[in-house]
């Protein structure tokens, strides 16, 4: 593997150029020998090349925020449906390209044939290059050192990743560097736990001098480090972190798309509002709406609004938890809600009030939020902001993810926060509503 480390990043290039080129081929025969005859003012050859490259510059756009072209560090199944993702999105901005060129709206039925011919181009270039990936790049052994808190999630993780990584041995750090640095160097990779900071760097320092691949487990103090801006006033680097927040004129320009944005999801979900509230009436004859507390910047509460996913009064005997993979007070149709996201739709209306914004860390409920925050104290630091609909936790978590971890992906989104991210956020939620794994509710445990 080592041989070839160094090639790692022209193989992915080399994976990506020839899967952009076979879509760009494919549409470039649909578009030549289809619509460039029906369209009122047809194309001649470099008219033709220039729709085919604006294809592929849209193609690359949705692959690249959806992780199409990451070979080698997605799952095969998520990669695949994400090239699906983004060709099907590519081709729905497609459609409406053409109708605007053709002034009219013509039949979708050929790119529908393109969509169907890509599908199978990238289930056979995908798996045949993930083949030849995995036999060039087998799964590094992997030496974990161990901290002061449990791994366990860590491991259970890592392990999940048989294709990536082979954790091969446990040791916790407390053994000392004479103990460690034989089996570091034993290694292809060494993945360092959550310990003090001190133990931390010798370990890093070591790895850094022997050029040993480390992966680290981030502390809240490291995201905002890591976030803060370089100031070069002096000799003496300096961090400068002002713990602010969100300046006045980013909270602007984040209020105008959320009332935009909801406006137009208002529109557009019209339909699957009344479709979705028949079918809650019609299972228990209950209320369609449910209103619960949260809470929102600087702890401040408001009634959210959702569909109901659960039977009535779920919660008059169990009090306030979180729900399980497989709870029984969950409805039929509320199942389906939940593994698509429907079920949080109505909160359009809280982001339309000002409660709510569209990208922002998942709104909590105080008495759950109150609990956690005996253990971490730190979690309150995700206030800083509106809770959102969708977030940064949101896409790159799952519903059960820890909450310690939950709040590094809340501080990531805050400290590095821009309009941009939060554009690519919202282009990133339609991928995970359908991923089964980002919806998993909280496993029951013996």
């Amino acid at each position: 593997m080592k041989k070839f480390e160094k090639y790692k990043r022209l193989i992915k290039v080399i994976f990506s150029v020839v899967l952009i080129a076979i879509l760009a081929g494919i549409y470039g025969m649909i578009w030549i020998g289809w619509y460039n005859k029906i369209i009122w003012a047809p194309f001649f050859r470099r008219g033709n090349w220039m729709m085919i490259f604006i294809y592929a510059i849209l193609l690359i756009f949705f692959m690249n925020t959806y992780g199409g072209f990451k070979v080698g560090f997605l799952k095969k199944g998520n990669l695949i449906y994400s090239q699906i993702l983004a060709v099907l999105f590519t081709n729905i901005v497609t459609y409406f390209q053409i109708t605007v060129q053709d002034k009219r709206f013509t039949t979708p039925v050929p790119l529908g044939v393109n969509i169907a011919l890509s599908v199978v181009a990238i289930l056979v270039w995908t798996l045949i290059f993930q083949w030849i990936y995995g036999l060039i790049f087998p799964p590094r052994r992997m030496l974990l050192i161990s901290g002061d808190y449990s791994d366990y999630h860590l491991l259970e993780k890592m392990n999940a990743r048989e294709d990536k990584y082979i954790i091969s041995q446990i040791i916790n750090y407390k053994e000392g560097m004479e103990k460690l640095i034989p089996q570091i160097d034993q290694y292809d990779g060494i993945i360092v736990g959550d310990m003090p900071s001190h133990e931390r760097n010798l370990i890093i320092k070591y790895c850094y001098a022997k050029q040993i691949r480390t992966y680290s487990v981030p502390k809240i103090s490291d995201i905002l480090l890591r976030s803060s801006v370089d100031l070069n006033l002096f000799d003496s680097p300096l961090l400068l972190s002002r713990n602010t927040g969100l300046a006045i004129e980013q909270m602007f320009c984040k209020r105008l798309m959320d009332v935009v944005f909801s406006l137009l999801g208002l529109v557009i979900s019209a339909p699957f509002f009344l479709l979705i509230a028949i079918s809650i009436k019609l299972t228990d004859r209950g209320p369609v709406f449910y209103k619960q507390t949260r809470l929102t910047k600087d702890g401040k509460t408001f009634e959210i609004y959702k569909f109901r996913t659960m039977i009535q009064n779920a919660e008059k005997y169990s009090g306030a938890v979180l729900a399980s993979e497989h709870d029984p007070r969950i409805l039929l149709v509320g199942r389906l809600l939940r593994a698509t996201r429907l079920d949080e739709l109505p909160q359009i209306f809280n982001i339309l009030k000002g409660e709510m914004s569209i990208v922002g860390p998942r709104p909590e409920r105080p008495e759950l939020a109150a609990e956690i925050e005996k253990e971490i104290p730190e979690f309150s630091y995700r206030l800083k902001v509106k809770a959102g609909l969708t977030g940064y936790a949101q896409v790159y978590g799952k519903y059960n993810t820890t909450s310690y971890d939950k709040l590094k992906l809340d501080l990531t989104y805050i400290r590095n926060y821009s309009i941009f991210l939060d554009l690519k956020l919202i282009f990133m939620t339609p991928k995970i509503m359908l991923l089964k794994e980002s919806t998993e509710g909280v496993k029951n445990e013996a």
